[in-house]
């Protein structure tokens, strides 16, 4: 705004001089007014030009910066809102999380109606070929045991083997050092199934009767027998038979209907 006042003061000088120039002229001889006129058009036109020019660049530039003002006004809009919505889409996906994980805990708890059960959720694992343990956020607190079953939707999970006030530990039934009392579907034999270091998803099948018809696809369930699982849940299915020189010796691989690594949600069965 100041820069357009000089413009303007300075026209008006320029157009006063032009009033003074024009009065000396008219008592100049009029053959010598045309060609003074005409010099003075070649002279002052194109300073006359030049600041109306650079009064309308200047004014253009004051437009420009309000442009980009405006531009950066709306940039910074859209910026908080566009921070809104990512915090709405982050609220939203933990409340579809929390949703997700309560429907699974009432589908399970519907399906092993038979039991009294305690749900609870996943909160660590350590699942190697060397041990396979999980943390669940549940404890002495909910009424959490040693020696309890814990199950999920697919089938067995493990035992508690450690508990705290707010949590326990699981040692699933993949463990090396883990062995469940089980049955075969088509035969009803019972038979043993320890945790491998090959395979965190395979269990072995053990001890089994020599005239017992294992059929790759029979499902295997717990037996009942013993202080830890309850009877008929299920755990697998037999996927290949390995048969030695020595008849004896023979053993089954079973695919743990569990698959621990997607493992979040389960039931501890607390009525033994």
């Amino acid at each position: 705004m100041g820069e357009n006042r000089h413009i303007g003061i300075l026209g008006t000088i320029i157009t006063i001089v032009i009033l003074i120039l024009l009065i000396l002229l008219t008592n100049v001889d009029t053959s010598k007014m045309s060609y003074l006129k005409s010099l003075s058009d070649k002279i002052i036109r194109p300073v006359q030009i030049g600041f109306t020019n650079l009064k309308n660049k200047i004014s253009g530039n004051e437009n420009f910066f309000a442009t980009m003002d405006e531009l950066k006004k709306e940039n910074e809009e859209l910026k908080e809102k566009n921070e809104e919505l990512s915090e709405n889409l982050r609220e939203y996906e933990v409340v579809k999380s929390e949703n997700e994980s309560l429907k699974e805990k009432m589908n399970l708890t519907e399906k092993y109606a038979a039991y009294s059960t305690v749900a609870a959720d996943v909160i660590n694992k350590d699942i190697s070929n060397y041990g396979s343990n999980l943390i669940l956020n549940v404890g002495t607190k909910d009424g959490v045991e040693e020696k309890m079953t814990v199950i999920s939707d697919q089938g067995l999970v493990g035992y508690i083997v450690k508990v705290s006030k707010d949590t326990s530990t699981v040692k699933v039934i993949t463990d090396p050092a883990s062995t469940v009392s089980c049955n075969i579907s088509t035969t009803n034999e019972s038979v043993l199934c320890k945790g491998t270091l090959e395979n965190d998803q395979s269990l072995r099948v053990t001890y089994i009767p020599l005239d017992a018809d294992l059929i790759v696809g029979d499902s295997v369930e717990t037996s009942g027998v013993g202080q830890i699982y309850a009877k008929g849940i299920h755990i697998g299915i037999i996927k290949e038979i390995i048969t030695t020189t020595n008849s004896t010796d023979r053993y089954a691989i079973v695919e743990a209907a569990v698959d621990f690594s997607k493992l979040n949600t389960v039931l501890v069965i607390t009525n033994k």
